[in-house]
């Protein structure tokens, strides 16, 4: 009969921001289409890199040495594996003057102060997907030291620690680096999901989280990877294709408060999850962020803390702009068979 033949494209609503996006399967590539383009990156001689010449950076805030934290001085010792300094050109500068104000009778604003950190790993051409185990997890030990440094000063309500790999996904750098940036404000998207989360705890006294991870164990159809604690999985309204979220397994609202055994769990999922897309879908541009209950003095308990990773496979046009609502072009079911299998 017609109407149980499969329809060539889906809405799909997000559970947790109530978004919707479209699966459009009749524009769909094959999974391995992806492989096929490839890029050949070419990197510019490491003399002339800024983050090979680490001497030309500000004071650092942290360095690591093969997994050991060492007390940073104005000079950064050579051999250095991870290191955290001020950017240079950063968008929040760190002041104790908000000036929270009102320009005429409509526009609201503030000075924009917060701290804004790059965050680099030694190699100038690996990438994540290329790193050890142990330089991953020594990535995650600076995520969380700089975290802790920040979180309890004044004016510090969240803090962004995100990753831009490759021109498409914004990086204007070719070194591997990510960047952490405080803020006094929640920015509207992680606000819809704390709101949304609260809601269905409110109503349900579940994590709306777990409850989807719980989900995704039982259906087992869009699981890239899993291990002991940490799940990895191609979200049911995927707003790109081969998005990834990997989030804890365990209810756990604060990423700063991950232990040392959860720090090499998730180094294991963010390594084996970064190297299929890199094999799978022929080293990509991609971004990911984290999204962690916020610093801002209140109880985020029913918030459960995970990272997204989104591979650049398609630019924003006229509908997506206008819209807000994504076009992906590849069923997350199909994806995660297709990343699994890497």
């Amino acid at each position: 009969m017609e109407e149980n033949k499969k329809f060539p494209s889906e809405l799909r609503m997000d559970v947790v921001n109530k978004d919707w996006v479209v699966i459009a399967t009749g524009r769909a590539k094959k999974p391995g289409d992806f492989a096929k383009e490839k890029k050949k990156r070419k990197f510019r001689p490491s003399r002339k890199c800024p983050f090979c010449d680490i001497s030309s950076q500000e004071k650092p805030e942290v360095v690591f040495i093969n997994g050991k934290k060492v007390s940073p001085t104005d000079k950064i010792p050579k051999d250095w594996t991870t290191v955290s300094f001020p950017n240079k050109y950063p968008a929040f500068i760190h002041s104790e003057i908000l000036n929270d104000r009102f320009e005429g009778p409509l526009y609201k604003v503030m000075n924009a102060i917060g701290h804004h950190e790059v965050v680099v790993t030694r190699d100038h051409k690996k990438q994540i997907a290329n790193l050890e185990k142990e330089k991953v997890k020594e990535l995650i030990d600076v995520y969380q030291d700089r975290y802790l440094g920040m979180k309890d000063q004044r004016f510090v309500n969240y803090i962004a620690i995100f990753h831009n790999y490759g021109p498409l996904a914004g990086a204007s750098m070719e070194h591997n680096h990510s960047q952490i940036i405080s803020t006094p404000l929640i920015d509207s998207d992680l606000r819809g999901a704390l709101l949304s989360a609260k809601d269905y705890f409110s109503a349900n006294k579940k994590c709306i989280y777990c409850e989807m991870n719980k989900w995704e164990e039982e259906s087992k159809q869009r699981i890239v990877y899993e291990n002991e604690r940490f799940l990895a999985v191609c979200p049911f309204a995927s707003k790109t294709a081969f998005e990834v979220i990997i989030s804890p397994k365990k209810h756990l609202p604060y990423f700063e408060n991950i232990t040392e055994e959860e720090k090499w769990d998730l180094a294991d999922a963010f390594q084996t999850v970064t190297q299929k897309i890199y094999k799978g879908m022929g080293d990509p541009d991609y971004n990911f962020y984290l999204h962690t209950a916020p610093c801002d003095g209140e109880s985020h308990d029913y918030y459960h803390w995970h990272f997204t990773i989104l591979p650049r496979t398609s630019n924003w046009a006229g509908f997506e702009i206008g819209t807000h609502m994504e076009i992906s072009t590849i069923e997350p079911e199909k994806a995660a068979e297709y990343l699994r299998n890497q």
